[in-house]
């Protein structure tokens, strides 16, 4: 039998992100003996390229990356004034791996520099995948739009979560003409079916039985708006006494986030549940979903929370085409936490059902995405993602 095609995925890291979840996901639903996943990713740790992950900090889906049979590779970070030798630890990798069919760029902040040494260095196939409609703030995000610029024509195929998310990261231009690819980031849909039983067994062993359940989703960190989020939730609970709201993800907002708690008084009414390895147990506990985010891609959380029933109020920025089912409220962060409030209050008398067929025909089932990858990935054809 012949060795299976390698596909290199480079990312920030390989923790429990957005884009990270997505990727495992498609990787799951992939025959490893005919395509196999690595990943080329970021430390600060490193100051050189690296073949192994021993200078960094396990990360979330490092164990079972091992266990499916991929291999994890290290660059140093970017920050910007390092430029040159991060382009030389670059040029070092792919001067000694030569071996992938693919090269699949999610971080593109970079992008426009390790694609291009990656295709001299006699890779097939180059991709630019933007996973993000926004940059932040800050001399970070200067540059990256710096480097993103003409990033269109460093790669052999440009492929976007979203058109927001190619717009930003390709220009308007492009996307117009259909010159980039929009794929809609697809979940594994069967797994976050509703099921009244574990609902019952999640919120027994919270002991949170009886309350209004509010659930969010998500990184610590200042795209996903968290302080915001707090707000409503303290004025939801000042008109439901027996609301609760469950908190999953970490990140470096975290502690802030702990601290605002306390300072509404209400951190007796927020779980902080961490990093979970079945997060689709704990949507089925949720009634109702939250997502006031700054910007997004397209939310894999969002589909998420579709799939498994829930209605979800979301911030007007985040894109529509993340809309399955009709149980999602787009409002604007500008107005005030109240309105948010009362709009769930409001919205909190509904059957929850289950979505799957939904999901399915919108376009968001990982297993129907993962035929059409496997196409591109032994042929170049992206005709049918």
């Amino acid at each position: 039998m012949s060795n299976p095609i390698r596909i290199l995925h480079v990312l920030g890291g390989t923790g429990l992100g957005g884009a990270e979840s997505r990727i495992m996901d498609l990787y799951r639903q992939m025959d490893r003996e005919e395509i196999q996943f690595d990943f080329l990713v970021h430390s600060s740790a490193v100051r050189r390229a690296k073949d192994d992950t021993s200078v960094r900090k396990p990360q979330f889906y490092d164990e079972e990356i091992k266990e499916m049979g991929g291999q994890i590779y290290v660059l140093p970070k970017f920050k910007v004034y390092n430029y040159f030798a991060y382009r030389n630890a670059v040029r070092a990798f792919f001067a000694k791996h030569h071996e992938f069919q693919v090269v699949q760029g999610h971080m593109t902040s970079t992008a426009s520099i390790y694609l291009p040494i990656a295709k001299r260095a006699g890779i097939p196939i180059t991709v630019a995948h933007s996973r993000s409609a926004g940059t932040g703030k800050g001399l970070k995000s200067i540059a990256t739009k710096i480097l993103r610029k003409n990033l269109y024509r460093k790669a052999d195929h440009c492929f976007a979560c979203s058109k927001l998310a190619g717009i930003d990261a390709f220009g308007k231009k492009r996307v117009d003409a259909g010159k980039v690819k929009v794929i809609h980031n697809a979940i594994d849909a069967g797994k976050f079916i509703y099921q009244p039983k574990m609902r019952k067994e999640i919120r027994k062993q919270l002991n949170i039985e009886d309350k209004l359940v509010i659930g969010h989703v998500g990184r610590f960190d200042l795209p996903k708006n968290h302080p915001y989020l707090i707000e409503v939730f303290a004025e939801l609970y000042a008109l439901r006494k027996d609301a609760v709201l469950l908190l999953l993800g970490d990140g470096p907002e975290k502690e802030n986030t702990v601290q605002k708690c306390a300072e509404l008084g209400i951190k007796e009414r927020v779980l902080f549940l961490g990093n979970q390895k079945q997060p689709e147990n704990y949507y089925q506990a949720f009634d109702f979903f939250l997502l006031p985010s700054f910007y997004e891609g397209l939310p894999g959380v969002l589909i998420e929370a579709q799939a498994a029933g829930l209605r979800c109020l979301v911030s007007d920025t985040v894109t529509k085409e993340a809309q399955a089912a009709d149980l999602v409220t787009y409002m604007s962060i500008e107005e005030p936490a109240k309105v948010w409030a009362e709009k769930i209050v409001a919205q909190m008398d509904y059957e929850r059902r289950n979505t799957y067929r939904e999901i399915v025909e919108s376009g968001f089932d990982v297993k129907t995405q993962a035929k059409a990858y496997r196409k591109f990935y032994l042929n170049g054809d992206c005709s049918a993602l």
